[in-house]
């Protein structure tokens, strides 16, 4: 049997790790299976496993294959639909409680990073980019809704302001999070799978869970073994492949499309990204772009329903770039790929529990980096007996997507299509 291997991309071909685990082979015990080794399965165990449990990772893949190893590399603080969209639909009390740990998955990454020494090329400071007069206006409400809620260290730019961040001409003016920040994410998850085996986890690669039993302790199966376990954490987001239809109802796996470019002279990457931060736009079908740790431009963008494989990558991507950067016009694209995130209804994360003892995280829908951190905190305490917080995201609705899988892609499609439409025109 072929060992699993990741997708080709610039992350994957600049990885620290690049060790196989072994599948499953043996029926095995624990005190909590984690499905799934991205960054929710991962946060998951770590934060179990600091505390002392017994916890085994099953990856169909390989650790990160998933969104956690191939998306933009963004630290994006909140939710996303954000805290006022949350206590306008849900009330004053959720809202308040989700916007007390709408800025923690960003610490906990951070603290991560710190206290296993994670090389992963972490920078500082994040730009919400505005692309005309009404995006600015929603950064600066955006700006006090987060202050509100106690978050520090944003700042409003105004165009000329901008300039000395981004040397673009195509932004009106922009909102810096100096708390946000750029990082390599397959090194990451990486890292934290290293620093939860340190602790004495044990994760399997090529193991991919094909059932679960449910009772008063659970069996996971895979093709060529089984773990029973006290707890059992499904994490697979949108890599679940049948294995709980009703969960795969609930969201829509989606592609965002991602290219790198050759090394970039000094000259070059100062004129773009004079202080090295990220960017990402305000259009609803946005682009987000940064600067490697070797000197790459790494741009992304567009979404494509349904997880279909564009055919093309550089010929969606590549004209963004140029409007952002039309100097770049010849330069030699190294890396090209695409990744799936999974879509909610609501657009918010979907935590919760089936039965007992088999709980759930998924659809963070473009918030996954900070949102997963977050999740497998919450998860953890959950199962430690601190269900606080879980109940408050368990008990938002979770809906499932209307018309059924037949219609859930060209409706969607045509609400993307509406919103971009509004950001083409200014409206």
């Amino acid at each position: 049997m072929q060992a699993p291997s990741h997708p080709t991309s610039f992350y994957a071909a600049s990885a620290n790790d690049t060790r196989i685990r072994p599948p499953l082979k043996e029926n095995i015990k624990t005190d909590i299976c984690v499905i799934g080794a991205g960054y929710t399965g991962m946060s998951t165990a770590l934060h179990l496993a600091e505390n002392g449990y017994k916890v085994t990772v099953l990856e169909g893949s390989r650790i990160g294959f998933g969104a956690s190893g191939r998306n933009g590399g963004q630290i994006v603080n909140s939710y996303s639909r954000d805290v006022d969209f949350i206590e306008k639909h849900y009330g004053k009390h959720v809202g308040a409680e989700m916007g007390r740990m709408a800025f923690e998955g960003g610490r906990i990454l951070r603290r991560f990073v710190k206290q296993y020494d994670i090389e992963c090329d972490l920078k500082p400071g994040g730009i919400f980019a505005a692309c005309n007069a009404r995006q600015f206006s929603e950064l600066q409400a955006k700006k006090a809704l987060w202050e509100s809620h106690g978050h520090e260290g944003l700042q409003l730019l105004d165009r000329d302001q901008l300039n000395v961040y981004v040397g673009s001409k195509r932004y009106v003016g922009a909102l810096l999070d100096h708390t946000g920040g750029h990082f390599h994410p397959l090194n990451l998850v990486l890292g934290e799978a290293a620093a939860f085996e340190s602790l004495g986890g044990t994760i399997y690669e090529g193991a991919a869970a094909i059932s679960i039993q449910e009772g008063a302790k659970a069996i996971v199966k895979t093709e060529s073994g089984s773990v029973t376990a006290d707890y059992v954490v499904v994490a697979g987001n949108a890599y679940l492949n049948g294995l709980i239809p009703k969960l795969e109802s609930k969201a829509m796996p989606c592609g965002t499309q991602i290219i790198t470019t050759e090394p970039l002279s000094d000259e070059v990457q100062k004129r773009l990204l004079p202080k090295d931060n990220c960017v990402e736009d305000c259009n609803y079908l946005l682009d987000y772009f940064r600067l490697s740790g070797d000197g790459r431009l790494i741009y992304g963008g567009g979404v494509t329903y349904g997880a279909r494989e564009p055919d093309k990558i550089e010929s969606l991507i590549v004209p963004n770039m140029l409007k952002t950067y039309p100097e770049l016009k010849g330069v030699k694209i190294d890396y090209a790929w695409t990744g799936n995130f999974l879509l909610t209804l609501m657009r918010l994360p979907q935590l919760g529990r089936i039965g007992s003892n088999v709980f759930y995280a998924q659809g963070y829908s473009g918030h996954g980096v900070t949102c997963s951190h977050l999740a497998g905190k919450v998860l953890s305490d959950a199962i430690r007996g601190q269900a606080e917080r879980f109940d408050v995201f368990a008990g938002l609705p979770q809906y499932s997507f209307p018309g059924g899988r037949l219609l859930r892609i060209p409706l969607t499609a045509m609400g993307a299509w509406y919103y971009n439409m509004r950001d083409q025109l200014g409206g």
